[in-house]
């Protein structure tokens, strides 16, 4: 006789319900959604239309009819995949459907709450190290309304070698409401203004340089060295990080390295570097002296190396004057001096050069990036600001053509006998349309920053860099040091 227990019945394994597409009407559709899906789309639809309310457009909120067919009536199959009977198209699209909603949640987020954004050179240090990987807040300005909206998001301009977006539809300039303006001192991420146009295979100098340099016709013949030349939206140029130095309104000159707004002389912070000849009267400076003093080894003048030297030696010194050349601050400078060795301030390579290609380029008005705008009256050039209005004349447009012409779209011409016109007609003044920021690198003479290309409008602004995520020393290498583990999530602007 067969025993059992009839309290502890057998467990049969649970048939997975088959999938059954939304029929009928509206009526119908809705009376079958559960309760739970209604919970879910109310939060939804709270949190959708918050969003439109901070966009400031009501035109958004009809993508709300397109979220309540999604979570209830279902008239569009979104899931018709889960009905098919083939395993192969069942497990490929489940990856496609999570690889969707996580792209669709990571664009928001990169457009409207922060970003990661890499340092790629030595402008700020020592604030800002080359190989960091900063977490760039958009919130504080406040977030850019996407003026290029088609775009891959996890891809600046390129992706595998071609576009990452699609150029049309182009939105009007337009930014949601932050916590404060941009500050002075501040670290701003912002768009290359300069990078409107670009070389594609030569992102550095940038295409207007080497349009100076080389002539337009050179450029755009010589395919195979520079590429295509294109066009790139606001949104979509190459992200820049400087500190901002003169802010709308203000008048900005610098004397032998001092920063002058509106004629007071700013003072020079512990961190700001300037190029200096280090004479150790022949002694070698090893490279953990070098490293303490967080000294790159790019930044060291590379020469022949001397007796005993590796030939792949990154710090060497130079052969020709018995000299380090390199950046140091005012507290390396006095390191270096309590060893017994002599600093000499090296502010210009060639100084004749430099008043070519200091902004505005290819106008000698006299200035190098180490004396800029000295001579100019009222005490250096004005930062434009929205709503005000500046006289022009053939002597200043040179310093605002951009600004008028390339940032706000207008048409310019100058007369042979000197008369301006915008948009066909004569005008000796111009109301600006937006505000402008003066930014500059930390690392003074070694810095691409506004005195090589000038203003940086308000629509080119991104955010500021609140914390370091990680960090990688491209001198180093893996598990020597490659990682710099005290930099992780420490502050992006301290000394602001």
């Amino acid at each position: 006789m067969k025993l059992f227990n009839k309290s502890k019945k057998e467990k049969e394994p649970k048939e997975e319900k088959p999938f059954e597409p939304q029929t009928g009407g509206l009526r119908e559709r809705l009376s079958r959604v559960k309760t739970t899906r209604w919970v879910r789309f109310g939060i939804v639809s709270a949190i959708f239309f918050a969003w439109v309310a901070w966009l400031g457009n009501w035109w958004v909120a009809l993508a709300w009819f397109l979220l309540a067919d999604i979570y209830l009536t279902q008239f569009i199959p979104w899931n018709w995949w889960k009905g098919s009977k083939n395993p192969v198209v069942k497990a490929v699209m489940s990856w496609v459907d999570a690889i969707v909603y996580a792209l669709v949640l990571v664009y928001f987020l990169f457009l409207f709450v922060g970003q990661n954004y890499q340092i790629p050179s030595s402008s700020l240090e020592k604030t800002l190290l080359t190989g960091d990987f900063l977490w760039v807040n958009k919130l504080v300005y406040g977030p850019r309304v996407p003026q290029t909206p088609l775009h891959f998001p996890l891809a600046q301009n390129t992706l595998f070698g071609c576009k990452s977006y699609i150029e049309k539809p182009q939105f009007a300039y337009h930014r949601l409401k932050g916590l404060r303006d941009v500050e002075r001192f501040d670290i701003v991420v912002f768009n290359f203004p300069a990078g409107d146009t670009v070389a594609t295979k030569v992102p550095n100098p940038d295409y207007y340089r080497l349009v100076f340099e080389l002539g337009r016709d050179a450029v755009h013949a010589d395919k195979q060295q520079f590429g295509d030349v294109i066009w790139r939206p606001v949104d979509r140029r190459d992200a820049y990080v400087k500190r901002c130095i003169a802010l709308p309104g203000e008048r900005i000159k610098i004397e032998k390295g001092i920063i002058y707004i509106d004629g007071k002389a700013l003072p020079t912070p512990e961190y700001a570097q300037f190029n200096y000849a280090l004479n150790t009267g022949g002694a070698l400076i090893d490279d953990q002296t070098f490293d303490d003093q967080g000294v790159s080894g790019r930044h060291v003048e590379e020469a022949s190396p001397e007796p005993g030297y590796e030939e792949d030696a990154y710090r060497m010194i130079h052969a020709e004057d018995g000299c380090y050349h390199l950046p140091l601050t005012k507290g390396m400078k006095q390191f270096f001096e309590k060893m017994g060795f002599t600093a000499t301030r090296e502010s210009d390579d060639n100084p004749e050069i430099d008043k070519i290609l200091t902004y505005p380029l290819g106008v000698n008005y006299g200035w190098t990036h180490d004396t800029y705008a000295q001579n100019v009256k009222g005490g250096g050039i004005w930062v434009p600001k929205k709503g005000v209005r500046l006289n022009l004349t053939p002597y200043n447009l040179p310093i605002y053509l951009r600004c008028i012409k390339n940032y706000e779209g207008n048409e310019v011409e100058m007369q042979p006998d000197g008369t301006i016109l915008i948009n066909g007609k004569p005008a000796t003044s111009y109301v600006f349309k937006m505000n402008y920021y003066w930014m500059m690198g930390d690392n003074r003479d070694n810095s691409s920053d506004s005195r090589y290309w000038g203003f940086v409008p308000e629509d080119h602004i991104i955010g500021t860099p609140m914390f370091v995520i990680i960090s990688f020393d491209k001198d180093k290498k893996w598990f020597h040091g490659k990682i710099r583990w005290n930099r992780i999530f420490t502050d992006a602007n301290p000394d602001k």
